[in-house]
């Protein structure tokens, strides 16, 4: 039995140009970091046969990977040439399509696991590549890299994407602690109470991105161009520690956001952002693509309270975290335990007394 935890994520800055419609042109930069909201992945083998059984929101038993009807699943058994007797199952803190990145979290929690089953050591960069691999390459989905990036690694990081989609990473360089304990206990999280899915706002972003004939990829691709910088800028301001300068760059942000399509907000969303801003939020902005999942407020302490009495009064549910700094990560794994002992077994037998 092996089972990984991987954190899911907020993204402080650059949500958007890690798509490659847009860096591929232009050139992409994420800041993001992952919170104590996770995904877990479960897997086991069976003990009577040799059929693949996958429980999630719904429950699959086959007998050939191509029967698979989830996508993620199926096209990561077959990069791993996995092709019978194993059980997969996943719970995870925050339901799907929120705008936390739930998709890659568990593709690269599933990967994590797959490795470790085969017993192949792999880096957090080809895990990541490896998960973006499967959902941008072989099943052609609308999303970018920062998902998988920011599930696999962990912690604050700063992703620069250049126009071949090679992605370096690296840390904050000037991040104190301070700053980690103030900007974690500013940003408040509140559920809109609505789900949804993320891929026709990337496809119509895409569409946007790629059609210069399209009337409004100028506007798409300026937004985009917008976004990068604030969150250069963003990255700046949570360096120097000028965090009420992060929380107006985020109202910039969201203003800047909304350009890219007509299906990021509503007049809900809207009515809720404005709430948050009348009653002490610098900024705030919907996590993920759009259209619903998490609204993301900055308030400085000593607004908290009125905001947060506000919301409660609006029928808001506020989400409590903490940032999380280990990436994905194996927290369970019987399966070495056992190759260990059946090794130290075998070495013993060996010996003559």
């Amino acid at each position: 039995m092996i089972i990984t935890r991987t954190p899911f994520r907020i993204t402080l800055g650059g949500g958007g140009t890690d798509l490659p419609s847009y860096y591929s042109e232009h050139s992409g930069f994420i800041f993001s970091v992952t919170i104590d909201k996770y995904m877990y992945i479960h897997l086991n083998t069976p003990i009577v046969d040799d059929l693949i059984r996958v429980k999630y929101s719904k429950y699959e038993e086959v007998s050939n990977i191509e029967d698979i009807k989830h996508d993620l699943v199926r096209e990561s058994l077959r990069l791993m040439k996995v092709t019978s007797a194993v059980e997969i199952q996943s719970m995870a803190d925050i339901p799907a399509s929120t705008g936390l990145g739930s998709s890659g979290c568990y593709l690269v929690g599933l990967l994590n696991a797959l490795h470790c089953y085969k017993n192949i050591s792999i880096s957090q960069q080809d895990l990541a590549e490896e998960a973006c691999h499967i959902e941008m390459d072989v099943l052609k989905q609308p999303v970018g890299k920062q998902d998988q990036y920011t599930a696999a690694f962990g912690g604050f990081i700063v992703m620069d994407i250049n126009k071949n989609g090679l992605v370096k990473v690296k840390r904050p360089e000037r991040l104190s602690e301070d700053a980690i304990d103030e900007l974690e206990s500013s940003l408040l999280i509140y559920y809109t109470n609505t789900t949804r899915s993320a891929s026709e706002i990337l496809k119509e972003q895409n569409k946007a991105t790629q059609n210069k004939k399209n009337e409004t990829h100028k506007i798409v691709v300026e937004s985009l161009h917008e976004i990068k910088d604030i969150g250069f800028k963003t990255l700046d301001a949570v360096n120097s520690g000028n965090l009420d300068e992060f929380g107006k760059l985020m109202d910039v942000h969201w203003q800047a956001k909304k350009r890219l399509s007509n299906r990021i907000t509503n007049s809900s969303i809207d009515d809720l952002y404005e709430l948050g801003i009348k009653n002490g939020a610098l900024g705030g902005k919907i996590l993920g693509a759009g259209g619903g999942g998490f609204m993301l407020f900055y308030c400085p302490k000593e607004m908290q309270s009125k905001l947060t009495r506000a919301m409660s009064e609006y029928g808001m549910r506020r989400m409590r975290f903490k940032f999380d700094f280990d990436g994905s990560k194996v927290m369970m794994n019987i399966f070495n335990r056992r190759q260990s002992l059946q090794r130290e077994l075998k070495l013993t037998s060996s010996y003559h007394y």
